[in-house]
């Protein structure tokens, strides 16, 4: 008998706790032996996931629930990485919406919702963390429902079950008055209320690549789902392009889940998902299919990317020190094999051999790219982050996102104006009555850019910012750039704590004492809008009527040390990062000073 197999995907905004249901659901399905040690967030396996708390890669797992199996497949909650949200829900026959029973629907939980409903998947949805004193389940219940009905749910998909479940303690209930024991309720919603999976075992094969993993051991591995027929290790089959054409191989290996494992199975079962490796070179969106009839499934869509920086060789005079790799070859490679399992990122190449144009769905995603790189012993320079225009019928068009802002009511008039010359246009305005208020804006995607470091220091470090792809608009015109200029350092050597302190009122600094500059590096912010060549390495001298003892009593303002996107957003166009394993420094274009173009005389 074959068993019966739900696919659900579970959608939910960043940190509303969808990881921790899953670790919950793992445990409580009896996936791991009593004896077994697991991490918590255990589907955050990429250690830049672990870092931020977010997920980044969409991922699957198994549990198997009264001799059926249900396969959950985690997606990431930020919109920057839509692409693999859409074809995560090309595996899945429903979705489950986990919301924050204080926070409530937020902007990136929308934005996979709407291709959900657009599937037409059938939702559950789950209201997580009930025991946090704010939590208010009813009235986020109704702004849900009031989200369906924004984005056009049809009758069958607005009658959706609800569940109130605390991640972190394992429990689920239907009714808000009683506390859950344990997910049992969960699992029987998912089994009553999703569909399970159909299709012909005995029609021609249909298999479609959905995601892409990679082993040393077997090489690529694609994870499909089993649309219809029947694969068995060793048969050969087609494999239809994403340009039509079709290729003959032989399936070597396959895989089903189980847990967070892959277990090796000689045939597939008609909507189960499964590993397939060994096929060299296949891609996403492509179809497994037999020989004698194929039959392709349509492509699956990625949005457009919306921005693009440009990843240069590091040509700084402290390159190749920290970095294992560091010429254009390595870089090319590196992103040649991003492509391979990224499908919302292009490369594109520019009329220099040492650059390449990386174009992405959002800065964060570019900025976790560059980070993974890193990581991973390269080198590199990125440029400030510019949109992707396109022309339509002869006018120039721009992408345009919703941005939500929560924030004190003390600081609605900031926020206005800060977003006024950046073109935002605001669209709504709420006040929840908790000394908040909710204000969406549709803001040109440039005004984003540098946007969220200028807000943060305005509102004290207390606003909510998210920002969602809308669409395209004419383009807005120009958009005021970093209203700062930078301090520059004039020559190479070590920061001194005498140099620094007389450079303290001129602007923030983003450096210590005792740290290693060349001419050219940026080392602080200046207050006023025009780049200023400073000497930061200037040693006090000694003179008979002065005591070196004098110096010890110098106490610096602590610098502010940026992370890789504050660093991104902060740089001009004259302006790179320079990213190596163990620093990141900004530098400008031109390093000497005598052949720079003056930023604010070109204004003039």
């Amino acid at each position: 008998m074959t068993q019966t197999i739900r696919n659900i995907a579970i959608i939910a905004h960043v940190d509303h706790g969808k990881t921790t249901l899953v670790d919950a659901m793992l445990r409580q399905s009896g996936t791991f032996r009593a004896n077994e040690q697991v991490a918590d967030r255990v589907m955050d396996s990429n250690e830049l996931e672990r870092e931020r708390g977010i997920t980044i890669l969409a991922k699957n797992t198994a549990i198997n629930f009264h001799g059926g199996k249900i396969n959950i497949v985690d997606t990431p909650g930020h919109a920057d990485f839509g692409g693999e949200v859409e074809r995560a829900l090309k595996m899945v026959d429903g979705v489950m919406l986990l919301v924050d029973a204080a926070e409530g629907p937020l902007p990136q939980t929308r934005y996979v919702l709407a291709k959900a409903l657009e599937a037409k998947l059938l939702p559950i949805v789950v209201i997580n963390k009930v025991d946090r004193p704010d939590a208010r389940p009813q009235e986020v219940l109704n702004e849900i429902y009031d989200l369906f009905i924004d984005l056009d749910a049809d009758e069958s998909q607005l009658d959706f079950p609800v569940l109130y479940t605390v991640a972190k303690h394992g429990t689920a209930t239907l009714d808000p008055a009683t506390p859950g024991v344990d997910l049992q309720p969960l699992f029987e919603t998912i089994v009553n209320a999703i569909p399970a999976a159909t299709g012909d075992a005995e029609a021609p094969l249909q298999i479609l690549v959905a995601n892409l993993d990679y082993s040393e051991y077997f090489g690529r591995i694609a994870i499909c789902r089993v649309v219809q027929g029947t694969l068995h290790a060793g048969d050969d089959v087609n494999i239809s392009r994403r340009d039509g054409s079709l290729y003959k191989t032989r399936i070597t290996k396959l895989f089903t889940f189980s847990g967070l494992k892959r277990i090796e199975t000689t045939e597939t079962t008609v909507g189960d998902i499964v590993a397939v490796a060994g096929i060299e070179g296949i891609t996403i969106g492509e179809t497994i299919t037999s020989l004698e009839t194929p039959s392709p499934l349509p492509l699956i869509v990625i949005d457009e990317p919306t921005i693009a920086i440009q990843f240069s060789v590091n040509n700084s005079p402290f390159a190749g020190r920290e970095g294992t790799y560091v010429t254009s070859r390595n870089l090319r490679e590196r992103l040649e094999k991003e492509l391979l399992t990224n499908v919302s990122i292009r490369v594109e190449e520019t009329g220099s051999p040492d650059t390449f144009k990386v174009l992405g769905r959002g800065e964060l995603q570019l900025a976790i790219l560059i980070e993974m790189m890193r990581r991973e012993g390269y080198e590199l320079s990125a440029g400030r982050p510019e949109i992707v225009t396109k022309m339509v019928d002869g006018t120039r068009m721009e992408p345009v996102e919703h941005l939500t802002i929560d924030v004190p009511e003390t600081y609605t008039g900031v926020v206005i104006e800060k977003l006024g010359p950046r073109k935002g246009e605001m669209t709504k305005m709420h006040n929840h009555g908790s000394g908040r208020v909710r204000m969406e804006f549709r803001v040109p995607s440039r005004g984003l850019i540098g946007l969220r470091s200028e807000m943060l220091t305005e509102t004290r470090g207390t606003i909510v910012m998210n920002a969602l792809f809308d669409g395209y608009i004419p383009y807005q015109g120009e958009i005021p750039q970093r209203p700062t200029g930078a301090l520059i350092a004039d020559r190479q050597g070590l920061t001194t704590t005498y140099s620094l302190n007389g450079l303290q009122e001129r602007g923030i600094l983003f450096v210590g004492a005792g740290v290693e500059v060349y001419e050219g590096m940026v080392i602080g912010e200046h207050s006023r809008d025009n780049d200023l060549d400073v000497n930061v390495v200037r040693e006090k001298k000694m003179t008979n009527m002065r005591a070196s003892s004098a110096d010890d009593a110098i106490r610096l303002v602590p610098y502010r040390n940026l992370n890789l996107e504050q660093a991104i957003e902060f740089i001009a166009d004259d302006e790179f990062v320079e990213v190596t394993p163990k620093s990141l420094r900004m530098r400008k274009r031109v390093l000497q000073a005598n052949r720079r173009p003056k930023r604010w005389e070109k204004s003039e």
